[in-house]
C-alpha cells in the first residue's frame, strides 16, 4: 500500500534512479512488512535549482546531491520499524545513488487506509 515518491537531483543518473526505487522498496518490505508486490512509486528527476535544501540543519550536511523520499502509508509502524526503515533506506540508497547518507531526507506519511483507492474508483480497504 505504500505510496513512494522520490525527488531527484539532476546529478544522480536514470540509472541510479531506477536503483535508487528498488533500494527504497526493498526496505520497505524488510523492515516495516510491505508485501513485494505492493510496490508503488513517482521517481521524479528536476533541474538545476529545482530542489531546495539547506546546507546543514540538526547537525547533518546537505550537498547539491540532496534527494528527497516521501512515503504515504497506512499508520501502525512501531518508532523502532521507522528507525530501521530509515537507517536501510539512507544505507542502500547512498550506495544506489552513490550519495552521501546524509543527502538521503525521508518522511512518512501517515494516512488512514479508507483513504486509498488503486482504481477503478474503489476504497480498496474499506470492502
Amino acid at each position: 500500500m505504500p505510496y513512494v515518491r522520490i525527488e531527484l537531483p539532476p546529478v544522480v543518473s536514470k540509472e541510479a534512479a531506477h536503483r535508487i526505487g528498488d533500494a527504497v522498496h526493498e526496505a520497505m518490505v524488510e523492515t516495516i512488512a510491505v508485501p513485494p508486490d505492493d510496490k508503488f512509486q513517482l521517481i521524479t528527476q528536476h533541474p538545476a535549482g529545482a530542489i531546495v535544501c539547506t546546507p546543514e540543519y540538526l547537525g547533518v550536511k546537505h550537498t547539491e546531491r540532496a534527494l528527497f523520499i516521501q512515503i504515504f502509508l497506512a499508520p501502525g509502524r512501531t518508532l523502532q520499524q521507522k528507525r530501521a526503515l530509515y537507517a536501510m533506506v539512507a544505507r542502500d540508497v547512498a550506495r544506489a545513488a552513490d550519495v552521501s547518507p546524509s543527502d538521503v531526507l525521508i518522511s512518512l506519511v501517515e494516512t488512514l487506509r479508507e483513504n486509498w483507492s488503486f482504481g477503478d474508483g474503489i476504497a480498496h480497504y474499506t470492502l
